[in-house]
């Protein structure tokens, strides 16, 4: 098997174990749901379940152990004539594009975990994950430093701030707003500085 194919296959694995971690969830509550029924409804052992995720939050929450590392190297690799802010809003849009794209995986995501505090929690120290690797490639980008200087830790949690605040709001609209628009309506304020 090709190495192309044995990564789609995974992904796909990791996607149907999470899809139906979130479905079980959203039917049954987070204390109705167990390992072992997730992996029967994704029609795999509970010992390939363990391969993909360390716990049922893990799965229902579903965030890719990759993303952080993929993130920062967006970031690194946009156009060396953009500012770090305009990079920055480059990648969010991309990113929010992307999730716009699944019009039923990330609306329920957010149902989920936003009606479980546990997973709420879980989602926060994802984010803070995201946000250490990101600084890392704006210090590297911006020639400062992650535990000294302002700009990296600020400009990663800026850019979490904008998406969940995107989040939010695109939750409340029952997800009928452009979620990339939104991510652009939250930079336009973050470039334009926010009001005193």
């Amino acid at each position: 098997m090709t190495s192309g194919l044995r990564e789609r296959k995974k992904t796909a694995t990791r996607l149907a174990l999470h899809e139906a971690a979130l479905r079980l969830v959203a039917e049954r509550g987070l204390d109705r749901v167990s390992v072992d029924d997730i992996a029967a409804r994704a029609d795999v052992s509970p010992r390939t379940f363990f391969n993909y995720f360390a716990s049922k939050d893990d799965a229902v929450v579903g965030l890719d152990p990759a993303f952080p590392a993929e993130q920062a190297a967006a970031f690194t690799a946009r156009p060396a004539e953009e500012s770090p802010v305009e990079a920055m809003r480059a990648i969010a849009r991309a990113a929010a594009t992307r999730m716009a794209e699944d019009p039923q995986l990330w609306p329920l995501r957010l149902q989920v975990v936003e009606t479980n505090p546990t997973l709420v929690a879980k989602l926060a120290a994802a984010f803070s994950e995201s946000d250490r690797a990101l600084a890392t490639a704006i210090a590297e980008r911006t020639g400062t430093r992650v535990d000294a200087d302002a700009l990296p830790m600020l400009l990663a949690g800026v850019a979490g701030a904008a998406m969940r605040t995107s989040l939010h709001r695109w939750s409340a609209s029952d997800f009928t707003a452009s979620l990339p628009g939104l991510v652009d309506e939250a930079w336009d304020a973050v470039a334009a500085g926010l009001p005193g």
